[in-house]
């Protein structure tokens, strides 16, 4: 069995040489070139003010994380859920540059994911496979027909399952989903969108559900 997690982070900021911090982190699991419903999705306080320009990439606000943990407290949960896993990530040196800052900040070893980790960078994937080309989210996105309509915003968890289905088609695999697991993603990405106050997603959730998900950064 081979197992892959895809995984992204929001961030306060560009540099975590300045002293930016992870805000949000989403990873969707891979099994055999299939996905799977298995997802690990946080919200982090950073203990720090979240820049404008970040802000406007992702809408998450320092309001919105004010109950949420800090990465010490998730971290465990996180180093289990990737466990034994290749990590397939969008531009690496940016993600793990942060996960490996807070995993400095927690005590761990910085170059943990180097060490335990087989590393797929679709960004270095994609530029061999179309030199000369764009080759953000987006453009992969637009380019192997992987539907990113609800991405008005960044989303760790979104992005993640985008990047999934983009690192299957650039590989020639088959993403295999049942049909109960499109309408649960189908309802993620509503709340998703609710939760950070997008105003241009429908919720197609019930009024319980709807209720209950716009509670949540009140927990």
């Amino acid at each position: 069995m081979k197992r892959l997690i895809v995984l992204d982070t929001e961030t306060t900021g560009l540099d975590v040489n300045d002293g930016h911090r992870i805000i949000e982190l989403g990873c969707v699991e891979i099994i055999d070139r299939n996905i799977t419903s298995n997802r690990f999705h946080k919200y982090i306080n950073p203990k720090r003010a979240i820049d404008e320009g970040a802000q406007k990439v992702h809408g998450i606000t320092n309001e919105m994380l004010e109950n949420k943990p800090e990465f010490s407290s998730i971290i465990d949960e996180f180093l289990l859920f990737i466990e034994n896993s290749a990590l397939v990530i969008h531009n690496a040196p940016f993600d793990l540059g942060f996960l490996s800052s807070e995993f400095s900040f927690c005590g761990k070893d910085k170059n943990y994911f180097e060490q335990q980790h087989e590393i797929l960078d679709t960004l270095t994937i994609s530029r061999k496979q179309y030199p000369g080309k764009r080759n953000s989210l987006d453009a992969l996105c637009s380019r192997l027909d992987v539907d990113n309509t609800d991405r008005n915003f960044h989303g760790a968890l979104l992005d993640a399952n985008l990047l999934a289905n983009v690192y299957l088609k650039m590989t020639r695999g088959q993403t295999t989903l049942s049909m109960d697991e499109k309408e649960e993603y189908s309802h993620l990405i509503d709340v998703e969108h609710e939760i950070t106050m997008r105003d241009q997603v429908i919720i197609r959730a019930d009024n319980d559900e709807v209720e209950a998900h716009n509670n949540y950064f009140k927990n």
